[in-house]
């Protein structure tokens, strides 16, 4: 799976759980917190999705430090690669 892909799959994962977003351009340089919007309980649901999504486990000490959208595609690429 390539990152672009990784990255569309994810952006649609946010769509989902975040409708107010939909339309809305998402970058790798997009802060999820604050220039998405997305509260703390939104991006618990945008990460258990995407574990489940992705088949990976992302650590909860990691999630702490994931506040882009590259970040959370990083994260996710390091997973499937291993």
């Amino acid at each position: 799976m390539t990152r672009q892909e990784i990255l569309s799959a994810t952006k649609e994962v946010i769509y989902e759980c975040v409708p107010e977003l939909e339309g809305a351009e998402l970058t790798e340089d997009t802060v999820i917190n604050t220039d998405a919007a997305i509260d703390s309980m939104g991006f618990t649901l945008v990460i258990c999705r995407l574990e489940a999504n992705f088949n990976v486990r992302i650590p909860n000490r990691q999630w702490q430090r994931l506040s882009t959208l590259g970040d959370v595609v990083d994260a996710i690429e390091k997973r499937i690669e291993k």
